[in-house]
């Protein structure tokens, strides 16, 4: 039996996130920055002419921090409350029998940087960093956009925002250009979804530093924020 594609990375992204846990759960719902670096194989720029024609871009990468031994034919969407089951296929969970990932993000800035060659610099992106991407495809409108497609189940629960509340003590340690986009990530509300915890102080990652905080009543409260050094 064929054993099928043996896949090699092209690429590794750089994010602000360390750890999976506060990346935003599809991509486009936050403004994160990131930068796409080439591996040695790759680095012709001309593997990227004609690139700067296009406003998007299709990444296709592998979740590495999903690991299991056996693939479930179901699995628990967190906006469904992490207590309905539903087909693997049927969601974009990372639990799959192959763990790629696909995500859509905004070409910011081409740049040919001195030893290693093409940079992207992309926004939007969902990635941990460090992802491996296996292959980089031109987002195209006319055949890439459906507006009245229909959305399944998460259309129940796109419009899901928690209200953010960062005191000045806290918001004054992130830097001014990062303060909006963590917000925006804490909206999507970082916790498991079993979790509901009113009295609960979480913890994430991100952009070297390390932010607690509490959920009551769909109001997300920071209390603490450290930077890393």
């Amino acid at each position: 039996m064929d054993a099928g594609l043996t896949l090699r990375p092209i690429a590794y992204i750089h994010t602000e996130f360390s750890s999976k846990f506060g990346i935003p759960r599809q991509s486009g719902l936050a403004d994160t920055k990131a930068e796409i670096v080439f591996t040695p194989e790759y680095r012709n720029p001309d593997a990227c002419k004609g690139m700067e024609g296009y406003s998007h871009l299709w990444l296709l990468w592998e979740f590495t921090e999903a690991v299991q031994k056996e693939w479930s034919p179901t699995v628990r969407p967190p906006r469904l409350g992490g207590n309905q089951r539903v087909g693997v296929f049927a969601t974009r969970s990372p639990f799959r029998p192959n763990p790629i990932g696909l995500s859509c993000v905004e070409l910011e800035k081409i740049e040919l940087r001195e030893g290693l060659g093409i940079v992207l610099h992309v926004k939007g992106a969902d990635l941990l960093d460090g992802t491996p991407i296996y292959d980089i495809k031109p987002y195209l409108p006319y055949v890439d956009s459906y507006p009245m497609a229909r959305g399944g189940f998460s259309e129940r629960v796109r419009e899901y925002r928690l209200e953010v509340e960062i005191p000045e003590q806290w918001i004054a340690i992130v830097p001014e250009e990062k303060q909006a986009v963590l917000k925006q990530i804490l909206s999507q509300d970082p916790r498991p979804a079993y979790q509901k915890d009113p009295e609960r102080v979480y913890g994430m990652e991100y952009a070297g530093m390390e932010i607690k905080f509490l959920v009551r009543e769909q109001v997300l409260t920071v209390c603490e924020i450290k930077k890393h050094f």
